[in-house]
């Protein structure tokens, strides 16, 4: 079991930053490979981010790519996400998942565990 508490949500301006963190408990951090999905109203889940074991590999959608960057705190159990140069079209519910193994970065379903979200607005 792991369980997965998201931070940071919040409003901000266009082109703004935010930092979103996900601490996790239950499990071997280190072990786990963390992401990123955001869920707008009306639209379906999408893959953000992800992030290998050791924090070396990454992987981005590319609606976010050279704005957002995923890195992970194994001495903290935490995975971040660091949001910048924000749009309107970002404003979404933002999820944190884990799971110990993975075969496609950008399914949902190859997540085993979630947080309960963190909502993010930008206005313009």
């Amino acid at each position: 079991q792991v369980s997965l508490v998201e931070t940071g949500g919040g409003s901000v301006q266009a082109g703004g930053s935010l930092r979103l963190s996900c601490a996790a408990s239950g499990s071997t951090f280190r072990g786990i490979v963390m992401g990123w999905f955001r869920q707008a109203r009306g639209k379906e889940r999408e893959f953000v981010a992800g992030i290998g074991r050791i924090g070396t590999i990454t992987n981005y959608g590319d609606s976010v790519k050279g704005r957002f960057s995923i890195s992970r705190d194994n001495a903290k159990n935490t995975v971040f996400l660091q949001m910048n140069s924000l749009k309107p079209e970002d404003s979404a519910v933002y999820y944190c998942a884990a799971t110990p193994t993975i075969s496609n970065w950008r399914s949902q379903h190859d997540y085993d565990y979630w947080g309960r979200g963190t909502q993010v607005t930008v206005s313009s």
